[in-house]
């Protein structure tokens, strides 16, 4: 347990609002020197808000901040900057078009006009803090070549290497390997080792008693409570976010399947895609089953979601659609045969920001709300208000912007798209990557009446607690092909993990 020291960070009765409605009421925060302080809550919790004015993205109605001490009339993000604050958060905010030693460069090398670059120089430090986070990630590639986790490792490397004292985490570990978020934990313990505090945020409560030395909970805008980890369980933690006790979250598990009665309603035979590196892919997942694909980042396990879905289509093999072989070489053909595909990436891919929530909901089966090549607007509305009831999506009307939604919302409106086509075989890629604990309860329990419902599901997560619990069976990956199958019986993650090795 860390000593009391004098605080980096003091924040004192934040209260802001947005249009009258108060996402932080006399909220109160402490980081120390060489502390990693924990703040969670569920989504809509006031977590975000907290971040934003302690980085001066926002500024307070009322209440103060002091670094090391001395308090600051005026947080903006140049001010935090200055202050050594840097924030990492769940989305990378990266160049895509240019390399990852230049976007490292972009945040250490400010302030230098008309100077030559030594690219040499600009390489080798850009390894160096590579190397530290253990992330094998070569400085000359471009960041749009890279995966989800391999840029969220860039941006810890860029803001380590700013030589950041109060560094914010947003959901550091939302796309990462455990094998990943043991490498992360590391470079975390070497920070905290330096006298650098950690903000570290997390739906993931094993992460916080991992790493964690103190935690708060924020509760509808304010401060529940701090407590020492080692003074707290998991239990307790569960009861203070949520205001009540939640048993689903705190252990859910299947408890019977009738998977093996189904008929094979998705067959893979020999599948290889020469574009994604897949190769000699052969599985079936029948009616009411969940089956889960696991393995390491760059696994293949996105790839053969994608190319099931048709978006990069297969060069050889065979696919077959309860018994029946087919093409799929696009979407609108995958949806065509009833298969529905929930992206990773939920902001880029999985909903519209800009759109409503009941035209999202209702992309994917416009016919079922069109007339005479029109959108019935009363129709869409009805159809996503089914949804929003079905899924219990908190939302002030299905006419509202899907951006203003919290995490666990944006999922369920990602759901919603493809339950609204009534999917015979469902793609569900990270499916609660970054939600709360209480929408993680909520959706593995829609997984689970999908298969009672005879839905074929094909699960992908990085969490393998979660894979664990809810599978039938398991299929590992490595390297583009099939490493191994485990009947849920025999699995472990010890067994998981030395096939995806």
């Amino acid at each position: 347990m860390v000593e009391l020291l004098h605080p980096l960070l003091e924040a004192t009765s934040i209260t802001k609002s947005f249009a009258g409605v108060h996402a932080l009421e006399g909220v109160t925060f402490e980081l120390r020197p060489g502390e990693v302080h924990a703040l969670i809550g569920e989504n809509g919790a006031g977590k975000s808000t907290l971040i934003k004015v302690i980085t001066g993205a926002e500024v307070p109605d009322s209440g103060g901040l002091l670094v090391s001490g001395r308090s600051v009339r005026q947080m903006d993000p140049s001010a935090a900057r200055a202050l050594g604050i840097a924030a990492i958060y769940q989305q990378p905010a990266l160049f895509a078009h240019l390399t990852v030693a230049e976007n490292i460069a972009l945040a250490l090398e400010q302030g230098r006009p008309w100077r030559r670059v030594d690219w040499k120089a600009r390489y080798r430090r850009a390894a160096e803090l590579l190397e530290r986070m253990g992330a094998g990630i070569d400085p000359g590639r471009l960041v749009k070549s890279l995966s989800m986790p391999e840029q969220q490792l860039v941006e810890i490397a860029k803001a380590i290497g700013a030589d950041a004292k109060i560094l914010v985490m947003d959901e550091p570990t939302a796309s990462l390997t455990e094998r990943e978020v043991e490498r992360l934990f590391g470079a975390i313990r070497v920070l905290r080792s330096e006298g650098a505090g950690i903000i570290y945020i997390s739906h993931r409560l094993e992460e916080v008693f991992a790493v964690a030395d103190r935690v708060t909970v924020l509760r509808d805008g304010e401060t529940v409570a701090t407590r020492p980890v080692d003074r707290i369980d998991r239990a307790e933690l569960v009861r203070l976010m949520v205001g009540r006790d939640a048993t689903l979250a705190s252990g859910f598990s299947r408890t019977s399947s009738s998977s093996s009665n189904g008929a094979i309603a998705l067959e893979v035979r020999r599948l290889g895609n020469r574009a994604t590196g897949l190769r000699d892919i052969s599985l079936s997942v029948r009616s009411g089953e969940i089956l889960g694909l696991a393995g390491l980042v760059g696994s293949g396990r996105t790839e053969l979601a994608e190319t099931l879905f048709g978006l990069t289509p297969s060069d050889s093999g065979e696919v077959l659609i309860r018994g029946t072989p087919v093409h799929v070489d696009s979407p609108a053909t995958a949806i065509g045969l009833g298969i529905g595909h929930v992206p990773e990436d939920r902001r880029k891919y999985g909903v519209v920001m800009g759109m409503s929530i009941a035209a999202n909901t209702t992309l994917a089966n416009l016919k079922a709300v069109s007339r005479a090549g029109l959108i019935d607007s009363s129709a869409e509305r009805r159809d996503a208000q089914r949804f929003v009831d079905r899924l219990r999506i908190k939302a002030a009307s299905v006419s509202a912007d899907v951006e203003s939604l919290s995490g666990g919302n944006q999922q369920k409106v990602a759901l919603a798209r493809w339950l609204s086509i009534d999917p015979s075989v469902l793609i569900l890629d990270e499916p609660t990557q970054g939600v709360d604990v209480g929408s993680k309860a909520e959706i593995h329990d829609l997984i689970e009446r999908l298969a009672e419902r005879g839905v074929a599901i094909v699960m992908i997560s990085s969490e393998l607690p979660e894979v664990l619990r809810l599978c039938d069976r398991i299929i590992v990956m490595r390297a583009g092909t099939i490493s191994g199958t485990l009947q849920r019986e025999e699995a472990t993650q010890q067994k998981v993990l030395a096939l995806a090795c």
